[in-house]
C-alpha cells in the first residue's frame, strides 16, 4: 500500500529542515529512501562510502526472494539506488561527525555542511570484526582481507586461510576456490555454524580443507606481505606455524554506531535498541538494518527494516502536521 500525505508534499526544506534524513546507503537505507520518497517526503540520504553497503561487495545473493538463480550483490545495490533516485531521493556523499537533537530538530554536522531534519533513520550498518592478534593491523591490505569479492583475484593459485565458521566465512571460502589452489577454513569449534546447504557445498569442494578447533595466534609477514600464520590447536594444546599467502577474516560484525553513543540506547555490543517499529529511545529517530539489535542480519531483513522505519517516520511527521 502506498503512503500518501498531501499536506507534506513539496515541503522539502522548510526553513532548512528536511522531513527525513537517512544515514547509510545500504539495503536498509535505500529501501527507507524508496518508501519515504514515494510518500512525497523528499528524503535526503547521506552515505560516506560505497552505495549498497556490504551487499555491494557480496558476490552472489542466493536467498533473496525472486531470483532463483541468485543475483549479484552489486547489481541489487545498483537497482535499489536507481529506484530510490527515480522516486526523488536526494543522495549526498559526506561523513557525519556529530548528531544531536536540539529543540525537537535533529542536527547532523558533516565535514563542511550541517543538515537538519524532523526525523532521522539510522542505517549505518556494521563493519567486519577483527581478531585483534599480533600482526593483524600491519598486514591488512598486504595479505589480510575482509572481502573475498574485492580481493580474491589477487590470490590466484595461492594457499589461503579463511577464519570463521558462519555463513559469511563458508560462502566466501567457496567463492575463493575460484582463484586459490587451497582454502583452509580455520574454526575454533569442531563444527560449522553456517546453513546446512552451504556446509554441504563446502564439504563437497575438493579445494576446501578444515582446521577444526584452531585459532589464529599471530599473523607473520614483512613488507612484501603475509607469510605465515601462527596457530593454536585447542584440542592438543599445541602451537605451530604454517605458510599461507593470504587470510580472509569473517568472524562477525561490529555495529557502526559510535556516532550515536549517548544519543540513543544501545546494548552492550553497541547495537541500537529499537522496538518492532524501528523506534529508538529518542522520538523521531529510527534505526534499521545491521546497526540495530536483531536476530537475523540479511539483505532481506535490512530492506524490511527500512520500509518499516520510513512508514513510522511518515506517521510521526503526519502527527506533527496535525498538532
Amino acid at each position: 500500500m502506498d503512503i500518501k500525505i498531501p499536506s507534506l508534499k513539496g515541503k522539502r526544506n522548510e526553513q532548512g529542515v528536511r522531513n527525513v534524513i537517512i544515514l547509510g546507503g545500504g539495503p536498509a537505507g535505500l529501501t527507507a529512501a524508496i518508501y519515504a520518497a514515494r510518500a512525497m517526503l523528499n528524503p535526503l540520504l547521506i552515505e560516506s562510502g560505497v552505495m549498497g553497503g556490504q551487499a555491494a561487495i557480496t558476490d552472489v545473493l542466493e536467498n533473496y526472494p525472486g531470483f532463483p538463480e541468485g543475483i549479484g550483490g552489486a547489481k541489487i545495490a545498483e537497482l535499489m539506488e536507481a529506484q530510490a533516485r527515480k522516486f526523488g531521493t536526494e543522495i549526498l556523499m559526506d561523513e557525519i561527525r556529530s548528531v544531536e537533537k536540539r529543540d525537537g530538530i535533529i542536527v547532523l554536522k558533516g565535514y563542511d555542511s550541517e543538515y537538519r531534519g524532523k526525523t532521522l533513520i539510522i542505517a549505518t550498518g556494521a563493519s567486519y570484526k577483527r581478531l585483534g592478534v599480533k600482526g593483524e593491523e600491519e598486514l591488512i591490505g598486504r595479505g589480510i582481507s575482509f572481502c573475498a569479492t574485492c580481493d580474491g583475484a589477487f590470490f590466484k593459485d595461492a594457499k589461503i586461510a579463511v577464519v570463521g565458521g558462519g555463513d559469511s566465512a563458508v560462502k566466501e571460502a567457496i567463492f575463493l576456490t575460484r582463484f586459490a589452489s587451497e582454502v583452509y577454513i580455520i574454526h575454533r569449534r569442531d563444527e560449522l555454524r553456517a546453513e546446512k546447504i552451504i556446509q554441504q557445498q563446502a564439504f563437497g569442494n575438493p579445494k576446501i580443507k578444515f582446521k577444526w578447533s584452531h585459532i589464529v595466534e599471530e599473523f607473520i609477514g614483512d613488507e612484501s606481505g603475509l607469510k605465515k600464520l601462527r596457530l593454536k590447536d585447542l584440542k592438543e594444546n599445541r602451537y605451530y606455524e604454517e605458510e599461507f599467502e593470504g587470510a580472509f577474516i569473517f568472524i562477525g560484525h561490529k555495529p557502526n554506531s559510535d556516532l550515536f553513543r549517548g544519543l540513543v540506547d544501545m546494548d552492550e555490543n553497541g547495537f541500537i535498541i529499537t522496538d518492532e517499529d524501528m523506534r529508538t529511545s529518542v522520538e523521531g529517530i529510527y534505526a534499521a538494518g545491521d546497526v540495530r539489535k536483531k536476530r537475523l542480519r540479511q539483505v532481506i531483513t535490512a530492506a524490511g527494516d527500512g520500509a518499516i522505519a520510513a512508514f513510522m517516520a511518515e506517521e510521526y511527521l503526519s502527527k506533527m502536521e496535525s498538532n
